[in-house]
């Protein structure tokens, strides 16, 4: 019994990093920061709803990554870090990231539902950041 309860012990730490291991919004928040466009898109589900600023629309996956790309292309980032996030439901991943551009700090939210086993980008805003 003492062996096992040993052996338990070795185990745990290795346990622990999987449980931290990079997830979806990791994944999509490191493609914004580099500004990928083209790979975030294969996260993408087959509608993407996008808000940028104050315009809302929902787009096929290719021209979400155009909108996007355009975007990237005339904001280029500068830092994103994860404010908040949510893995409370299973199926849903959401998370609020703070992206400061060379033109601007926004606002950007995320959102990743499970669709056959894989986290889809379903939505994303990208909303002025509200002064205080």
């Amino acid at each position: 019994m003492v062996k096992l309860f040993t052996l338990l012990l070795l185990f745990v730490p290795f346990a622990k990093n999987s449980i931290n291991a990079s997830g979806p919004i990791d994944n999509a928040a490191d493609l914004l920061k580099s500004g990928n466009i083209h790979e975030l898109a294969k996260m993408f589900a087959s509608t993407v709803e996008i808000t940028l600023q104050n315009e809302e629309n929902i787009y096929s996956a290719t021209q979400a990554e155009l909108v996007l790309q355009n975007f990237f292309k005339t904001n280029p980032v500068k830092t994103l870090t994860i404010v908040h996030r949510v893995n409370s439901n299973p199926n849903i991943r959401y998370a609020v990231l703070s992206l400061v551009t060379a033109n601007a700090t926004y606002r950007t939210s995320v959102s990743l539902k499970l669709v056959n086993g894989q986290f889809l980008l379903n939505e994303i805003r990208i909303e002025n950041e509200k002064k205080e």
